[in-house]
């Protein structure tokens, strides 16, 4: 077989994310260098065969196989759970802005209670809140005295580890945000924590203030 054709085959197979089929394979090649190029889908399963015994004389981690009638690339076996570790450090560090605020939140006010995160920010929180529980960043500290006895939230070791804190005493007070946001070098996610968490407070302290003011009138 066309030793070029089997570069492109392992190309295409390398770049997709989703299985792609031998079929699809041969109609790209005669898309690019015309419909009266000389390639079959037996060439495709060839070329195939080829570079996974190759893959296995050099020793390499990784390997072609067959998922949902395609072919992908695709680390041996023996590699997964080194890899779904990784996988799930990773998702551990995502974090959507709405986390971020209600983190933002809970960091700045804690202990604080669910009723109390969804005054501030105005929506409900239950599904935010239980993400943040299971990545491990904040924790239920105990129940407020208050009626219902609500659960009451803390940020966790972890979360000091996200953010390079030593101790939650060491989050920047309101006044020195504006030069933390100097810093060039300071991580983006501590940037939209930190700045969040201001605007959060000062929302609250302005709400407080105004329902003080109604109290007294």
């Amino acid at each position: 077989m066309n030793s070029e054709h089997v570069r492109i085959i392992e190309a295409l197979i390398f770049a997709t994310e989703e299985p792609i089929t031998s079929s699809e394979i041969t109609k790209i090649i005669k898309a690019v260098e015309g419909e009266n190029t000389e390639i079959i889908e037996k060439e495709v399963e060839e070329a195939v065969k080829e570079l996974n015994f190759r893959y296995d004389e050099e020793d390499h981690i990784y390997q072609i196989m067959s998922i949902s009638g395609g072919y992908l690339i695709a680390t041996r076996p023996e590699y997964a759970k080194y890899l779904g570790f990784l996988v799930a450090e990773k998702s551990k560090r995502k974090l959507s802005q709405a986390a971020l605020e209600t983190l933002s939140i809970i960091a700045y006010k804690q202990p604080i209670t669910k009723p109390e995160i969804e005054a501030i920010r105005g929506v409900n929180s239950d599904y935010i809140i239980n993400t943040l529980l299971e990545k491990n960043l904040i924790l239920i500290g105990g129940r407020a005295e208050t009626a219902g006895r609500p659960l009451l939230y803390r940020t966790t070791d972890d979360f000091l580890k996200y953010f390079g804190l030593n101790k939650i005493s060491d989050l920047p007070k309101p006044r020195e945000i504006e030069e933390l946001m100097k810093d060039e070098d300071l991580l983006e996610q501590k940037r939209r924590l930190l700045m969040q968490a201001v605007e959060e407070s000062v929302e609250l302290e302005f709400n407080l203030d105004n329902e003080r003011t109604d109290k007294n009138k």
